[in-house]
């Protein structure tokens, strides 16, 4: 399948967890390793899902509020992500062929996420779609790159791309406002770890996967 005539591809910017991947127990394993190496009590699992999406120091600071003890919550947390964590996760059922009928349409995919670089690299690079993607851009190890306006302003460089002609597909409202800080149009989904309320300045919203090609379809003529 191609781009019908008229139809100009464009390019789709697509975070990791809770978009493409189910990340809850990896994130939330390696979050309990770090808490309990710290003798701090572990977060429940309600709490343990608003991890997922934001840096690692967003989250772990308010809770330790000791810039030491939250940078050494970070390597806690790397440490043993780098051994097992960044496998543990599942692939959303469907997404893969909604890849392969938006890359199969001429869209261009990256991927944007704030997970930091070597683990995005790695986590991407084991799916059975990597080679749908043009770019994956991350988080610095420092932390010094992080917020998804600034990662969504790397992909834009790299990829050349005119703002107005690329979408950002999150499940977070982190990726919501960093598509809206470019001038970006977005798509909230809502099989991920936001929600409906949380994704309501979206500009669509998607109960599914299967749903993705149908959005982007109807866009491109305007619809």
């Amino acid at each position: 399948m191609v781009a019908a005539m008229g139809e100009a591809p464009e390019t789709l910017l697509f975070d990791l967890d809770g978009t493409l991947i189910d990340s809850a127990l990896g994130i939330g394993r390696c979050v309990a390793h770090a808490m309990e190496a710290l003798g701090e009590p572990i977060p429940d699992a309600d709490a343990l899902r608003r991890w997922i999406g934001p840096p690692l120091r967003t989250s772990f600071g308010p809770l330790l509020n000791d810039a030491q003890r939250t940078e050494r919550a970070v390597e806690l947390y790397r440490e043993r992500f780098d051994e097992i964590g960044w496998s543990e996760h599942t692939i959303y059922p469907g997404i893969e062929t909604a890849l392969r009928a938006l890359h199969a349409a001429g869209h261009h995919l990256a991927v944007v996420t704030a997970k930091n670089q070597p683990h995005a690299e790695r986590i991407v690079a084991h799916l059975p779609f990597a080679d749908l993607f043009e770019i994956v851009v991350g988080a610095s190890y420092d932390g010094r790159l992080g917020e998804k306006p600034e990662l969504i302003g790397v992909a834009l460089d790299h990829l050349r791309q005119d703002p107005t002609r690329c979408w950002m597909v999150g499940d977070r409202h982190m990726d919501i406002d960093g598509a809206r800080h470019h001038g970006m149009r977005c798509v909230g989904v809502l099989w991920g770890f936001g929600g409906a309320e949380e994704l309501r300045e979206a500009t669509r919203l998607c109960a599914r996967p299967d749903e993705l090609p149908d959005v982007f379809a109807a866009s491109a003529v305007g619809v």
